[in-house]
């Protein structure tokens, strides 16, 4: 069992220069999301977390879900597997990020989050 101060906090993007840092850094490409990651450096051990649908994606009905699917999947992953202070961007894929099953989804980004954190040769 965690301590509750121990583990890192998750913060939500708001403001597009965050974005921007984030989408010039690393990334993995997954079935159902695209995940951009980069390491802030900044000794702040929150993880944040943004989200993104663009209209390829679909209606707003479709972008909205998407985007849904993609925050509890964060939720889920990123609290107990991601880095302290590393800023994270999960990008929907037209179709496949509102059809993927979600356990699929969920061990999607578990692997693309692992990728992301390997050692660089």
């Amino acid at each position: 069992m965690t301590d509750a101060n121990s583990a890192p906090k998750m913060a939500v993007m708001k403001t597009r220069p965050e974005f921007l840092r984030t989408a010039s850094a690393r990334r993995q490409t997954a079935p159902a999301f695209l995940l951009q990651a980069r390491d802030r450096k900044d000794g702040d051990p929150k993880i944040q977390v943004g989200f993104t649908a663009s209209k390829k994606t679909g209606n707003s009905v479709v972008r909205s879900r998407a985007k849904r699917r993609l925050r509890e999947a964060a939720r889920a992953v990123l609290l107990p597997k991601g880095q302290p202070g590393w800023d994270y961007v999960l990008v929907a894929r037209p179709g496949a990020t509102v059809t993927r099953l979600f356990t699929d989804l969920l061990a999607d980004l578990e692997t693309a989050l692992a990728k992301v954190h390997e050692a660089r040769k």
